[in-house]
């Protein structure tokens, strides 16, 4: 059984997600929007209001995903389809050139920012060299896709019926493929929560893919 994941955005609290998976072995890919890492840690928004999101600064960046890949998502998180042409290709464009400057490997994968895509975007992120991108609609089947332009997870990670979905992936022997945001994990009980899902899935034996492994 294979199992894929991927996170969102770049923020602080990756740094304790990724010790989490480190110590289980489980790979994932992280997108990241270049531009929006200054040189400093920053933030500018609250999730649910509440919680004060932070970004990591790029100094921080090749230290804290080392051993993982990370994907383009777009220079400053632009939607890609609801802006210009010529905005939309350099947000593509400038996201992966920068993410391939910085840590020094080809960047192949993508994640359309808020789930925004069109078909001008998929024929700019294929033409930039990606070899797939992560939409935020939610299938049961999702491997092979129809389209690896428009590529869809089973199911975010605090999805009620995560483990459902698992099970029906798992009795298609198909892949199972979730996504999230770090900062969604708020609580301790919250990390406990997901360390327990990692456990969970570890303990049942399945084989941690990165997501451009998929698609060579």
């Amino acid at each position: 059984m294979k199992v894929a994941q991927c996170w969102d955005d770049g923020v602080v609290d990756d740094i304790r997600l990724i010790e989490i998976l480190r110590r289980f072995g489980a790979k994932a890919s992280f997108n990241l929007s270049f531009g929006l890492h200054e040189s400093h840690r920053s933030t500018s928004w609250k999730y649910l209001g509440t919680k004060e999101v932070w970004r990591l600064a790029q100094s921080e960046l090749r230290e804290v995903y080392e051993g993982f890949l990370v994907a383009n998502h777009c220079y400053r998180h632009e939607p890609l389809g609801r802006v210009s042409l010529d905005i939309a290709e350099r947000e593509v464009r400038e996201g992966r050139d920068s993410l391939e400057q910085h840590f020094g490997y080809p960047v192949t994968g993508f994640a359309y920012p808020g789930g925004s895509y069109n078909e001008a975007a998929e024929m700019l992120v294929r033409s930039a060299g990606h070899v797939y991108a992560r939409t935020t609609r939610m299938v049961d089947q999702v491997f092979p896709p129809e389209n690896s332009m428009a590529f869809h997870p089973n199911c975010d990670f605090k999805d009620p019926l995560f483990w459902e979905k698992y099970a029906r992936a798992k009795q298609q022997d198909d892949l199972f493929y979730f996504m999230g945001h770090s900062y969604q994990i708020i609580t301790e009980s919250d990390w406990q929560a997901f360390e327990a899902q990692i456990t969970r899935l570890s303990d049942d034996g399945v084989t941690w893919v990165g997501l451009p492994s998929l698609f060579s």
